[in-house]
């Protein structure tokens, strides 16, 4: 009989022998025989190591390394994981939905988690030499084409998919989640404009007061689901491949959920292209998707694809200032999320947002 392995949460509990039990089914009977642990990644949410592992004899199919993903050591950002269900989310992800999908994601060795405490651990495949995206500095043209494209492999395997309402933990109860969005975003709000007053621009102010002043029409959206990543932006994604080919993998998936497919799209080209790029841009990127969409058999009309993508560019506004208030709270994390708030504001303010959320 096989063990029961225990949910080893912290790096001093990913031992050689945790670990041989958790790759069992790539050692073809070698153990793990050492393993030294790195510090990779600025996640807020989670702590994450990388592992190099060297084993007892020889195993074809035993990794290198792997990355051991793991609850926050900082008390707050682990409550916040734990509330907000993100743990439970991103483990499930791995178990049930990654395998039918068609979007790159590393692979999961291990997943498991105790959705009461947030105790959990992910050993997932190592995209080392792949390179993690900067979201301050933003990408170049080749490389945002690169990461919608894969967005297409998420969104359409499962686009209206009505058995997605059988996995409680992506579809959560719905008018309660929007109860308690809407208590939830206006006191966040205030707080937002209150810590970084000397550094929100009057586009933030403009559009965020409109989002959270129409708030019931944003969370009244009816356009159709799928299973959508929540925060799809670059410091999310590994490029590999060469800068005239990059390739993408797509990590952290804490923030799944079954949404709209326009909210990742325009969240990610309004973060991810500086404004010179996005303008003259965006409009050939949001067709390339959606003439790929209907490629994979989607039928979606170009006049709800774009009115759908100009709501969306709201969604980053909400991300940057329910995150900054959630998490720890760091020096990069505020530069991120002020470049975040500034970036959307703008965004949502050329494609004319807020009328699109009214109609």
């Amino acid at each position: 009989m096989t063990a029961v392995l225990t949910i080893a949460d912290t790096a001093e509990a990913l031992t050689p022998e945790w670990l041989t039990g958790a790759l069992a089914g790539v050692l073809d009977g070698a153990a793990v025989a050492g393993v030294s642990a790195t510090p990779v990644g600025t996640g807020q949410m989670c702590d994450s190591v990388r592992l190099a592992l060297t084993y007892d004899r020889p195993a074809p199919e035993a990794p290198g390394s792997v990355v051991a993903k793991l609850p926050a050591a900082d008390p707050q950002s682990r409550a916040t994981g734990l509330s907000l269900r993100s743990y439970e989310t991103e483990v499930r992800f791995y178990q049930q939905l990654a395998p039918q999908l068609g979007i790159r994601t590393p692979r999961a060795y291990h997943a498991d988690i105790d959705v009461t405490t947030g105790s959990f651990v992910l050993l997932l495949e190592d995209m080392a030499p792949a390179r993690q995206g900067d979201q301050l500095a933003g990408c170049t043209l080749i490389e945002a084409t690169a990461a919608l494209d894969q967005l297409v492999g998420l969104h359409a395997p499962r686009w209206g998919d009505p058995t997605l309402m059988e996995l409680e933990w992506l579809v959560r109860d719905p008018e309660a989640s929007r109860t308690f969005m809407l208590g939830l975003l206006p006191n966040l709000w205030a707080g937002f404009t209150e810590r970084y007053a000397d550094r929100l621009g009057p586009e933030v102010h403009e559009v965020g007061g409109g989002v959270i002043g129409g708030l019931e029409h944003y969370l009244g959206d009816t356009a159709p689901r799928t299973v959508t990543h929540g925060d799809y932006r670059l410091d999310n994604l590994l490029f590999g491949g060469s800068p005239e080919a990059p390739s993408v993998a797509v990590v952290d998936w804490q923030t799944c959920g079954l949404g709209n497919a326009l909210s990742d799209v325009a969240y990610f080209i309004g973060a991810g292209l500086l404004v010179d790029d996005r303008r003259p841009n965006e409009e050939a990127l949001v067709r390339r998707y959606h003439e790929r969409l209907a490629g994979a058999g989607v039928e979606l009309s170009w006049e709800d694809c774009w009115r759908s993508y100009r709501r969306g560019t709201v969604a980053g506004v909400i991300m940057a200032l329910a995150a900054s208030m959630l998490v720890e709270r760091t020096e990069r994390g505020d530069d991120m999320f002020m470049v975040m708030a500034e970036r959307h504001a703008r965004h949502a303010l050329d494609v004319d947002a807020l009328e699109a959320l009214s109609s």
